[in-house]
């Protein structure tokens, strides 16, 4: 008897047309049988958004050749909830998220609609990657993250995951050189220090645009960060379990 092929996932942030989508597609493709949910429109800095006004649509692509191929109305966590309980005949043994346009680098990891459909396949038992590439131009070049999508999904379907845990992957772009290698290191205490750019339409009534600067908060050799501007793709381990477990104890302290 010849043994079933895994089952994967594919979605993302940037929409079901994104070029990000289709490389990420055509490598994981090699693996096993694909089936992709991804939203119908842009959804970056959705975070873990889920839809609850508004219904639900899902509408079949042939873009995508003869796999089923869905677009969704919604968010890219609606997307995955949609692919697990109402589009795919049984649980994917992979989800892979991206490629998106840019970085999910530190704390950015908070607002990625990308990384957040990774999460969420953490949360329900499946293995989860979520990919971003160094780049946000439209026509930006994939071609350098092809042998570290291979690498780290080829160890994921071998080894597995441990509950409760996917991977945030982040890959420099070709443009910066080749890429050096992969490292796995921790997520970097970095954030924007936002500000706003306040203006007026033309009717004289106030608008803002945010914008900000990306602060590096606790440079150190084992960052995300730091092996990123060394070339390296990086491989952070990242939980949906917020719990500071450091802080129990001097909570259990206070008189409450």
């Amino acid at each position: 008897m010849s043994q079933q092929r895994p089952l994967i996932l594919v979605t993302n942030d940037d929409g079901i047309s994104a070029k990000g989508i289709r490389n990420l597609f055509e490598t994981v493709r090699e693996f096993g049988d694909v089936v992709m949910v991804a939203p119908d429109s842009p959804q970056s800095g959705m975070g873990h958004a889920i839809t609850i006004h508004d219904p639900l649509r899902l509408n079949p692509t042939d873009i995508y050749g003869d796999i089923t191929a869905l677009a969704c109305s919604g968010t890219p966590v609606d997307c995955v909830k949609l692919a697990i309980y109402e589009v795919m005949k049984r649980k994917p043994d992979l989800l892979v998220s991206g490629i998106n346009h840019g970085y999910n680098t530190a704390t950015n990891v908070l607002y990625s609609g990308t990384m957040s459909a990774a999460v969420e396949g953490a949360m329900e038992g499946i293995p989860s990657i979520g990919f971003s590439l160094g780049s946000y131009e439209a026509d930006a070049d994939f071609s350098g993250t092809v042998d570290v999508i291979r690498s780290v999904v080829r160890e994921v379907l071998e080894k597995g995951m441990k509950e409760g845990v996917c991977l945030n992957v982040n890959i420099p772009p070709v443009s910066e050189g080749p890429v050096q290698g992969i490292k796995v290191c921790r997520q970097a205490h970095a954030y924007w220090a936002d500000r706003f750019d306040s203006r007026e339409d033309q009717f004289g009534k106030p608008y803002y645009w945010m914008t900000g600067d990306f602060v590096d908060h606790e440079p150190a050799d084992d960052t995300d960060l730091h092996w990123i501007k060394k070339g390296y793709a990086t491989v952070v381990p990242t939980q949906f379990d917020l719990t500071s477990y450091s802080a129990i104890k001097e909570l259990e302290n206070w008189e409450l």
